[in-house]
Protein backbone atom coordinates (compact mmCIF):
# COMPACT_ATOMS: atom_id res chain seq x y z
CA UNK A 1 0.00 0.00 0.00
CA UNK A 2 2.80 2.42 0.92
CA UNK A 3 4.60 2.05 -2.42
CA UNK A 4 1.36 2.30 -4.35
CA UNK A 5 0.39 5.58 -2.61
CA UNK A 6 3.85 7.03 -3.21
CA UNK A 7 3.65 6.20 -6.92
CA UNK A 8 0.13 7.63 -7.27
CA UNK A 9 1.10 10.78 -5.37
CA UNK A 10 4.15 11.41 -7.53
CA UNK A 11 2.05 11.20 -10.69
CA UNK A 12 -0.40 13.93 -9.67
CA UNK A 13 0.79 16.09 -6.75
CA UNK A 14 3.20 19.01 -6.49
CA UNK A 15 4.27 19.52 -2.86
CA UNK A 16 5.22 22.82 -1.15
CA UNK A 17 8.80 23.96 -0.58
CA UNK A 18 9.99 20.87 -2.42
CA UNK A 19 12.32 20.03 -5.27
CA UNK A 20 10.11 17.28 -6.65
CA UNK A 21 12.86 15.56 -8.64
CA UNK A 22 14.65 14.44 -5.47
CA UNK A 23 11.76 14.44 -3.00
CA UNK A 24 10.27 11.47 -1.17
CA UNK A 25 6.88 11.82 0.49
CA UNK A 26 5.65 9.38 3.12
CA UNK A 27 1.93 8.54 2.92
CA UNK A 28 0.27 9.27 6.28
CA UNK A 29 -3.06 7.54 6.79
CA UNK A 30 -3.96 8.31 10.40
CA UNK A 31 -3.27 10.65 13.27
CA UNK A 32 -3.86 10.33 16.99
CA UNK A 33 -2.68 12.72 19.68
CA UNK A 34 1.00 13.56 19.20
CA UNK A 35 1.41 10.75 16.63
CA UNK A 36 0.94 10.21 12.92
CA UNK A 37 0.97 6.78 11.26
CA UNK A 38 2.15 5.87 7.78
CA UNK A 39 0.58 3.36 5.42
CA UNK A 40 2.86 0.61 6.76
CA UNK A 41 1.72 1.28 10.32
CA UNK A 42 4.91 3.02 11.47
CA UNK A 43 4.33 5.65 14.15
CA UNK A 44 6.02 9.05 14.22
CA UNK A 45 6.03 11.62 17.01
CA UNK A 46 4.96 14.90 15.40
CA UNK A 47 7.61 17.15 16.96
CA UNK A 48 6.74 20.13 14.74
CA UNK A 49 2.95 20.07 15.10
CA UNK A 50 2.66 19.51 11.35
CA UNK A 51 4.05 22.92 10.35
CA UNK A 52 3.26 24.50 13.72
CA UNK A 53 -0.53 24.18 13.56
CA UNK A 54 -1.62 21.09 15.53
CA UNK A 55 -1.86 22.51 19.05
CA UNK A 56 -3.79 19.71 20.75
CA UNK A 57 -2.73 16.71 18.70
CA UNK A 58 -4.20 14.96 15.70
CA UNK A 59 -7.85 13.91 15.26
CA UNK A 60 -8.87 15.43 18.56
CA UNK A 61 -12.33 14.01 19.35
CA UNK A 62 -13.71 17.22 20.88
CA UNK A 63 -12.81 19.35 17.85
CA UNK A 64 -14.11 16.62 15.52
CA UNK A 65 -17.40 16.54 17.43
CA UNK A 66 -17.89 20.32 17.22
CA UNK A 67 -17.04 20.42 13.51
CA UNK A 68 -19.42 17.51 12.87
CA UNK A 69 -22.22 19.29 14.71
CA UNK A 70 -21.61 22.42 12.66
CA UNK A 71 -21.43 20.41 9.43
CA UNK A 72 -24.93 19.17 10.10
CA UNK A 73 -26.19 22.67 10.95
CA UNK A 74 -24.58 25.15 8.52
CA UNK A 75 -21.50 24.31 6.45
CA UNK A 76 -21.12 27.56 4.47
CA UNK A 77 -22.76 30.92 3.80
CA UNK A 78 -21.48 33.97 1.97
CA UNK A 79 -20.06 36.40 4.57
CA UNK A 80 -20.90 39.48 2.51
CA UNK A 81 -24.43 40.48 3.37
CA UNK A 82 -24.80 37.62 5.87
CA UNK A 83 -23.33 36.53 9.18
CA UNK A 84 -23.72 33.48 11.44
CA UNK A 85 -23.53 32.61 15.16
CA UNK A 86 -20.16 30.81 15.22
CA UNK A 87 -18.30 33.70 13.57
CA UNK A 88 -19.89 36.13 16.00
CA UNK A 89 -19.00 33.98 19.01
CA UNK A 90 -15.44 33.37 17.83
CA UNK A 91 -14.83 37.09 17.36
CA UNK A 92 -16.32 37.88 20.75
CA UNK A 93 -14.24 35.29 22.57
CA UNK A 94 -11.01 36.01 20.72
CA UNK A 95 -11.22 39.76 21.33
CA UNK A 96 -11.67 39.13 25.07
CA UNK A 97 -8.30 37.35 25.10
CA UNK A 98 -6.42 39.98 23.08
CA UNK A 99 -5.16 43.40 24.20
CA UNK A 100 -8.09 45.67 24.97
CA UNK A 101 -7.45 47.96 22.01
CA UNK A 102 -8.32 45.16 19.55
CA UNK A 103 -12.00 45.70 18.66
CA UNK A 104 -12.75 44.31 15.19
CA UNK A 105 -12.14 41.00 13.39
CA UNK A 106 -11.68 40.40 9.65
CA UNK A 107 -11.72 36.76 8.50
CA UNK A 108 -9.62 35.17 5.74
CA UNK A 109 -8.34 31.67 4.94
CA UNK A 110 -4.69 31.50 6.06
CA UNK A 111 -1.69 33.36 7.43
CA UNK A 112 -0.56 34.94 4.17
CA UNK A 113 -3.99 36.40 3.50
CA UNK A 114 -4.27 37.63 7.09
CA UNK A 115 -1.05 39.57 6.44
CA UNK A 116 -2.26 40.84 3.06
CA UNK A 117 -5.37 42.24 4.74
CA UNK A 118 -3.28 43.86 7.48
CA UNK A 119 -1.04 45.59 4.95
CA UNK A 120 -4.00 46.77 2.88
CA UNK A 121 -5.77 48.07 5.98
CA UNK A 122 -2.77 50.11 7.08
CA UNK A 123 -2.06 51.62 3.67
CA UNK A 124 -5.73 52.36 2.96
CA UNK A 125 -6.16 53.81 6.45
CA UNK A 126 -3.76 56.59 5.51
CA UNK A 127 -5.37 56.98 2.10
CA UNK A 128 -8.85 57.26 3.63
CA UNK A 129 -7.52 59.90 6.01
CA UNK A 130 -6.08 61.90 3.14
CA UNK A 131 -2.44 60.85 3.57
CA UNK A 132 0.07 59.38 1.13
CA UNK A 133 2.32 57.14 3.26
CA UNK A 134 2.80 53.77 1.57
CA UNK A 135 6.17 52.38 2.64
CA UNK A 136 6.38 49.39 4.99
CA UNK A 137 8.98 48.86 7.71
CA UNK A 138 9.95 45.23 8.41
CA UNK A 139 12.62 43.07 10.00
CA UNK A 140 15.35 41.39 8.00
CA UNK A 141 15.02 37.59 8.03
CA UNK A 142 11.28 37.84 8.66
CA UNK A 143 8.67 35.59 7.13
CA UNK A 144 5.04 36.59 6.70
CA UNK A 145 3.81 34.31 3.92
CA UNK A 146 4.09 33.53 0.22
CA UNK A 147 1.55 35.80 -1.46
CA UNK A 148 3.09 38.85 -3.11
CA UNK A 149 2.44 41.36 -0.36
CA UNK A 150 3.55 38.91 2.33
CA UNK A 151 6.66 38.02 0.29
CA UNK A 152 7.50 41.69 -0.14
CA UNK A 153 7.66 42.29 3.62
CA UNK A 154 9.53 39.04 4.28
CA UNK A 155 13.27 38.48 4.11
CA UNK A 156 14.63 38.35 0.59
CA UNK A 157 16.62 35.32 -0.55
CA UNK A 158 16.90 32.51 -3.06
CA UNK A 159 13.23 31.58 -2.56
CA UNK A 160 12.05 35.04 -3.64
CA UNK A 161 14.74 35.75 -6.27
CA UNK A 162 12.45 34.87 -9.19
CA UNK A 163 10.01 37.57 -8.16
CA UNK A 164 12.43 40.30 -7.08
CA UNK A 165 11.30 42.93 -9.58
CA UNK A 166 7.64 42.35 -8.72
CA UNK A 167 7.98 42.84 -4.95
CA UNK A 168 7.28 46.31 -3.61
CA UNK A 169 9.95 48.37 -1.90
CA UNK A 170 10.31 47.77 1.85
CA UNK A 171 12.52 49.43 4.46
CA UNK A 172 14.27 46.56 6.24
CA UNK A 173 15.84 46.89 9.70
CA UNK A 174 17.59 44.53 12.12
CA UNK A 175 15.71 43.19 15.12
CA UNK A 176 16.22 45.56 18.04
CA UNK A 177 18.79 45.12 20.79
CA UNK A 178 19.83 47.53 23.49
CA UNK A 179 22.95 48.21 21.40
CA UNK A 180 21.42 48.97 17.99
CA UNK A 181 18.17 50.68 18.99
CA UNK A 182 19.57 54.20 18.56
CA UNK A 183 20.64 53.38 15.00
CA UNK A 184 17.27 51.79 14.16
CA UNK A 185 15.42 54.78 15.55
CA UNK A 186 17.56 57.07 13.40
CA UNK A 187 16.59 55.09 10.27
CA UNK A 188 12.91 55.23 11.19
CA UNK A 189 13.16 58.94 11.94
CA UNK A 190 14.68 59.57 8.52
CA UNK A 191 11.77 57.87 6.72
CA UNK A 192 8.88 58.75 9.05
CA UNK A 193 6.96 60.68 6.43
CA UNK A 194 6.91 57.62 4.12
CA UNK A 195 6.22 54.74 6.52
CA UNK A 196 2.61 53.60 6.76
CA UNK A 197 3.22 50.64 9.05
CA UNK A 198 5.75 48.41 10.77
CA UNK A 199 5.18 44.64 10.49
CA UNK A 200 7.04 42.22 12.73
CA UNK A 201 7.05 38.73 14.19
CA UNK A 202 7.15 39.31 17.95
CA UNK A 203 9.90 37.54 19.93
CA UNK A 204 10.52 34.70 17.43
CA UNK A 205 11.22 34.85 13.70
CA UNK A 206 10.07 31.34 12.84
CA UNK A 207 10.97 30.44 9.25
CA UNK A 208 13.99 32.76 9.45
CA UNK A 209 15.63 30.19 11.71
CA UNK A 210 13.81 30.55 15.03
CA UNK A 211 15.70 33.79 15.62
CA UNK A 212 14.72 35.43 18.90
CA UNK A 213 14.76 38.93 20.35
CA UNK A 214 13.85 40.49 23.69
CA UNK A 215 10.38 41.73 24.58
CA UNK A 216 11.69 44.94 26.19
CA UNK A 217 13.68 45.92 23.09
CA UNK A 218 10.73 45.26 20.79
CA UNK A 219 8.39 47.19 23.09
CA UNK A 220 10.69 50.20 22.98
CA UNK A 221 10.81 50.13 19.18
CA UNK A 222 7.01 49.77 19.02
CA UNK A 223 6.62 52.78 21.32
CA UNK A 224 8.96 54.86 19.17
CA UNK A 225 7.14 53.94 15.95
CA UNK A 226 3.80 54.83 17.53
CA UNK A 227 5.17 58.24 18.54
CA UNK A 228 5.92 58.82 14.84
CA UNK A 229 2.41 57.91 13.70
CA UNK A 230 3.47 54.53 12.27
CA UNK A 231 0.86 51.77 12.58
CA UNK A 232 2.00 48.49 14.14
CA UNK A 233 1.16 45.08 12.58
CA UNK A 234 1.89 42.22 14.97
CA UNK A 235 2.17 38.90 13.14
CA UNK A 236 1.24 36.28 15.76
CA UNK A 237 0.52 33.60 13.17
CA UNK A 238 3.28 31.35 14.53
CA UNK A 239 3.70 32.53 18.11
CA UNK A 240 0.03 32.91 19.06
CA UNK A 241 -2.09 30.52 21.14
CA UNK A 242 0.48 29.52 23.73
CA UNK A 243 3.66 28.96 21.75
CA UNK A 244 5.66 31.54 23.73
CA UNK A 245 4.53 30.18 27.10
CA UNK A 246 1.76 32.78 27.34
CA UNK A 247 -1.48 32.93 25.36
CA UNK A 248 0.00 35.48 22.95
CA UNK A 249 3.34 37.17 22.42
CA UNK A 250 1.41 40.36 23.16
CA UNK A 251 1.29 39.24 26.79
CA UNK A 252 5.07 39.67 27.00
CA UNK A 253 5.04 43.22 25.61
CA UNK A 254 4.41 46.55 27.32
CA UNK A 255 3.15 48.15 24.07
CA UNK A 256 0.11 47.17 22.03
CA UNK A 257 -0.15 46.74 18.26
CA UNK A 258 -2.76 48.42 16.07
CA UNK A 259 -3.34 45.38 13.89
CA UNK A 260 -2.77 41.69 14.70
CA UNK A 261 -2.65 38.59 12.47
CA UNK A 262 -3.51 35.00 13.42
CA UNK A 263 -3.75 31.61 11.74
CA UNK A 264 -1.91 28.26 12.19
CA UNK A 265 -2.95 27.15 15.70
CA UNK A 266 -6.18 29.17 15.52
CA UNK A 267 -8.24 26.07 14.69
CA UNK A 268 -5.96 23.63 16.48
CA UNK A 269 -4.62 22.62 13.08
CA UNK A 270 -7.97 21.23 12.00
CA UNK A 271 -9.03 23.61 9.22
CA UNK A 272 -7.61 26.63 7.36
CA UNK A 273 -8.59 29.99 8.87
CA UNK A 274 -7.00 33.41 9.08
CA UNK A 275 -7.88 36.39 11.26
CA UNK A 276 -6.82 40.03 11.18
CA UNK A 277 -7.88 42.20 14.12
CA UNK A 278 -7.63 45.96 14.52
CA UNK A 279 -8.47 48.92 16.72
CA UNK A 280 -11.70 50.88 16.64
CA UNK A 281 -9.81 53.93 15.37
CA UNK A 282 -8.60 52.06 12.30
CA UNK A 283 -12.03 50.55 11.65
CA UNK A 284 -13.63 54.00 11.90
CA UNK A 285 -11.48 55.27 9.00
CA UNK A 286 -13.35 52.81 6.74
CA UNK A 287 -16.78 53.39 8.29
CA UNK A 288 -18.38 56.06 6.09
CA UNK A 289 -21.24 56.98 3.78
CA UNK A 290 -18.65 57.01 1.02
CA UNK A 291 -18.64 53.44 -0.38
CA UNK A 292 -15.17 53.90 -1.88
CA UNK A 293 -13.73 53.99 1.65
CA UNK A 294 -14.72 50.36 2.27
CA UNK A 295 -12.08 47.64 2.52
CA UNK A 296 -12.33 45.82 -0.81
CA UNK A 297 -11.03 42.43 0.16
CA UNK A 298 -12.72 39.07 0.53
CA UNK A 299 -12.58 35.31 0.05
CA UNK A 300 -15.23 32.78 -0.85
CA UNK A 301 -14.73 30.99 2.46
CA UNK A 302 -14.46 34.13 4.61
CA UNK A 303 -15.73 33.30 8.10
CA UNK A 304 -16.22 29.62 7.27
CA UNK A 305 -18.72 28.22 9.82
CA UNK A 306 -16.80 24.94 9.93
CA UNK A 307 -13.44 26.61 10.54
CA UNK A 308 -14.96 28.93 13.15
CA UNK A 309 -16.45 25.93 14.95
CA UNK A 310 -13.02 24.26 14.95
CA UNK A 311 -11.43 27.45 16.31
CA UNK A 312 -13.98 27.70 19.13
CA UNK A 313 -13.34 24.08 20.07
CA UNK A 314 -9.58 24.63 19.98
CA UNK A 315 -9.98 27.70 22.20
CA UNK A 316 -11.97 25.63 24.71
CA UNK A 317 -9.11 23.13 24.88
CA UNK A 318 -6.40 25.81 25.01
CA UNK A 319 -7.93 27.48 28.05
CA UNK A 320 -8.28 24.24 30.01
CA UNK A 321 -6.09 23.97 33.09
CA UNK A 322 -4.59 20.72 31.78
CA UNK A 323 -3.43 22.36 28.54
CA UNK A 324 -1.94 25.35 30.34
CA UNK A 325 -0.15 23.00 32.71
CA UNK A 326 1.22 21.00 29.75
CA UNK A 327 2.50 24.19 28.13
CA UNK A 328 4.44 25.11 31.27
CA UNK A 329 5.76 21.55 31.60
CA UNK A 330 7.06 21.64 28.01
CA UNK A 331 8.69 25.01 28.72
CA UNK A 332 10.48 23.55 31.76
CA UNK A 333 11.60 20.45 29.86
CA UNK A 334 12.98 22.62 27.05
CA UNK A 335 14.83 24.78 29.56
CA UNK A 336 16.46 21.76 31.13
CA UNK A 337 17.51 20.32 27.78
CA UNK A 338 18.86 23.71 26.69
CA UNK A 339 21.40 23.58 29.52
CA UNK A 340 22.69 20.25 28.22
CA UNK A 341 22.82 21.45 24.61
CA UNK A 342 24.77 24.60 25.42
CA UNK A 343 27.67 22.48 26.61
CA UNK A 344 27.87 20.42 23.41
CA UNK A 345 30.86 21.20 21.13
CA UNK A 346 28.81 20.80 17.92
CA UNK A 347 26.23 23.40 18.95
CA UNK A 348 26.72 27.00 17.87
CA UNK A 349 23.68 28.43 19.63
CA UNK A 350 20.59 27.34 21.57
CA UNK A 351 17.41 29.44 21.59
CA UNK A 352 14.26 28.85 23.58
CA UNK A 353 11.03 30.78 24.00
CA UNK A 354 8.14 28.98 25.65
CA UNK A 355 7.39 25.71 23.84
CA UNK A 356 9.76 26.64 20.99
CA UNK A 357 13.29 25.22 21.17
CA UNK A 358 15.94 25.67 18.47
CA UNK A 359 19.56 24.61 18.24
CA UNK A 360 22.01 25.80 15.62
CA UNK A 361 24.39 23.10 14.42
CA UNK A 362 27.98 24.20 13.80
CA UNK A 363 28.87 23.90 10.13
CA UNK A 364 31.81 25.09 8.03
CA UNK A 365 29.65 27.41 5.96
CA UNK A 366 27.30 30.10 7.20
CA UNK A 367 23.93 29.14 8.66
CA UNK A 368 21.55 28.55 5.77
CA UNK A 369 18.08 27.17 5.03
CA UNK A 370 19.75 25.28 2.15
CA UNK A 371 22.45 23.64 4.29
CA UNK A 372 23.12 20.06 3.16
CA UNK A 373 23.03 18.83 6.75
CA UNK A 374 19.22 18.93 6.50
CA UNK A 375 19.40 16.07 3.99
CA UNK A 376 21.12 13.92 6.60
CA UNK A 377 19.18 14.99 9.69
CA UNK A 378 15.65 14.76 8.28
CA UNK A 379 15.81 11.01 7.42
CA UNK A 380 17.84 10.34 10.58
CA UNK A 381 14.93 11.43 12.76
CA UNK A 382 12.30 9.79 10.57
CA UNK A 383 14.04 6.44 10.90
CA UNK A 384 13.73 6.83 14.66
CA UNK A 385 10.05 7.66 14.46
CA UNK A 386 10.32 11.42 14.94
CA UNK A 387 8.98 14.03 12.52
CA UNK A 388 11.30 17.02 12.56
CA UNK A 389 11.89 19.35 9.65
CA UNK A 390 15.23 21.14 10.21
CA UNK A 391 15.62 24.64 8.77
CA UNK A 392 18.95 23.84 7.14
CA UNK A 393 21.37 23.40 10.05
CA UNK A 394 18.82 24.58 12.61
CA UNK A 395 16.93 21.85 14.44
CA UNK A 396 13.80 23.03 16.19
CA UNK A 397 10.98 21.59 18.28
CA UNK A 398 7.41 22.92 18.30
CA UNK A 399 5.51 19.97 19.79
CA UNK A 400 1.75 19.70 20.27
CA UNK A 401 0.75 20.49 23.84
CA UNK A 402 -0.39 16.90 24.40
CA UNK A 403 3.13 15.49 23.88
CA UNK A 404 4.09 13.36 26.88
CA UNK A 405 7.13 13.92 29.04
CA UNK A 406 8.41 10.50 27.94
CA UNK A 407 8.06 11.27 24.23
CA UNK A 408 9.77 14.64 24.64
CA UNK A 409 12.65 12.96 26.46
CA UNK A 410 12.91 10.45 23.61
CA UNK A 411 13.10 13.32 21.09
CA UNK A 412 15.90 14.88 23.13
CA UNK A 413 17.76 11.54 23.12
CA UNK A 414 17.45 11.36 19.33
CA UNK A 415 18.91 14.86 19.02
CA UNK A 416 21.87 13.91 21.23
CA UNK A 417 22.37 10.73 19.17
CA UNK A 418 22.36 12.81 15.98
CA UNK A 419 25.02 15.11 17.45
CA UNK A 420 27.25 12.11 18.16
CA UNK A 421 26.72 10.30 14.85
CA UNK A 422 26.35 13.02 12.20
CA UNK A 423 29.41 14.92 11.01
Amino acid sequence: MQHELIARDKKVNWHPYTQMKTAKHIPIVRGEGAYIFDANGKRYIDAVSSWWVTLHGHAHPYIAQKVSEQLNTLEQVIFAGFTHPVAIELSERLLKLLPQNQQKVFYTDNGSTAVEVALKICVQYGYNKGGKKNKVLAFRNGYHGDTFGAMSVSGRGLWTASFGELLFDVLFIDVPTKYNLPDIKAIVEQHTDEIACFIYEPLVQGAGGMLMHEADDLSELMKFCRSKGILLIQDEIFVGFGRTGKLFAANHLSEQADVMCFSKGLTGGTMPLGVTTCTQEIYDAFYADDKTKALFHGHSFTGSPLACAAALASMDLLLQEETQSNIQRICRQHQGFSIILKKHPKIKDVRQQGTILALEWKIAAETSYFSDIHDALYPFFLERGVLMRPLGNIIYLVPPYCVSQKDLEYIYECILDALEIQE
